[in-house]
């Protein structure tokens, strides 16, 4: 019995040796997965553009009302916010066929190009836009704010500071009165 007892403790020794040697030399079989940082959200520059362009205003230049060409903008507005934005862009060039010129309706479809990412389309209604508007208030903020996002995200940073100042200059204080 003697012998049996030695044997299955040498066989015990040797199958626990053998175990921790090929635990020592094994691999593991895949490196861990490397860890990807999550993708930052898509810019809402619609809502950047919203906060850019706001501030006091001691002056405001309003056109004459023109219901029909209110009646599209208000419909486009909605869109907009619905984030229709192929739908709002069809109500602005219907708006534009009515009133070919008019600075709100050219900023407000600077507004959606920026939306859908069409940078130079937005740069370029949102610069037609402030030469037949009122160079200040509320839409030249708007206008400027437009142009600076359109220029920030294709990435010219001086070109986009230069927005920045024009928008800036676009608010006039309230006459101080007595």
């Amino acid at each position: 019995m003697q012998v049996t007892t030695s044997s299955t403790r040498l066989a015990w020794a040797l199958w626990l040796g053998c175990t921790l040697l090929m635990l020592g030399c094994a691999r593991p079989s895949q490196e861990p997965a490397a860890v990807k940082a999550p993708e930052p959200p898509p810019r809402d520059l619609l809502a950047e553009m919203a906060v850019l362009a706001s501030g006091p205003d001691g002056i405001e230049v309003q056109p004459l009302p023109d219901p029909e060409l209110e009646d599209l903008l208000a419909a486009a507005e909605q869109a907009i916010v619905r984030r229709e934005l192929e739908q709002a862009d069809r109500l602005l060039e219907q708006a534009l066929s009515l009133r070919p010129e008019h600075p709100e309706v050219l900023q407000r479809r600077a507004e959606v190009a920026l939306a859908k990412h069409a940078l130079d389309q937005a740069e370029t209604l949102a610069i037609a836009s402030w030469e037949r508007g009122p160079k200040l208030g509320p839409l030249c903020r708007r206008n400027w704010a437009a142009i600076r996002l359109a220029r920030e995200v294709r990435g010219s940073v001086q070109a986009a500071e230069v927005a920045r100042q024009q928008g800036v200059q676009c608010t006039i204080a309230a006459p101080v009165r007595m």
